[in-house]
């Protein structure tokens, strides 16, 4: 399965917030330099992941991004979610009948995956990695 950079961004974001500051806000720079992203490119990012209600925002000196949801909560899913929307990855766009059988097995792979994409946590991570 292939997903988008901003997908890629959105997890390692997370996976920072995660791992260095769940409780307190960091400013997009910040972000941005942690990324090697522009501040512009990581700020529709950061709206996504707002929307979908898995971080908010700080205004003020101080301000920044932060953790919204219990960092245990949130699942790889989740943030892909937030990012690419719900539609199914998989889908035969052949005209013929819906009993296809192979978007059959690809609809079933595909449910397996979200399955073991919801039961992955990000937090899961947070020990694993060394530098933040």
């Amino acid at each position: 399965m292939k997903y988008s950079k901003a997908t890629n961004y959105a997890l390692h974001l997370m996976l920072y917030l995660v791992a260095a500051a769940p409780d307190k806000p960091v400013g997009v720079q910040s972000l941005a330099e942690h990324q090697g992203v522009s501040p512009t490119y990581l700020s529709k990012i950061l709206t996504k992941l707002v929307k979908a209600g898995l971080i908010e925002s700080a205004s003020g000196a101080n301000g920044g991004y932060r953790l919204k949801r219990n960092k245990e909560e949130i699942s790889f899913l989740d943030i892909i979610h937030a990012i690419e929307g719900t539609t199914s990855l998989f889908d035969c766009s052949l005209d013929h009948p819906r009993e296809c059988p192979i978007q059959q097995e690809m609809v079933r792979a595909e449910q397996q995956m979200e399955q073991y994409l919801r039961n992955k946590k990000i937090s899961e991570l947070a020990g694993k990695i060394t530098a933040v």
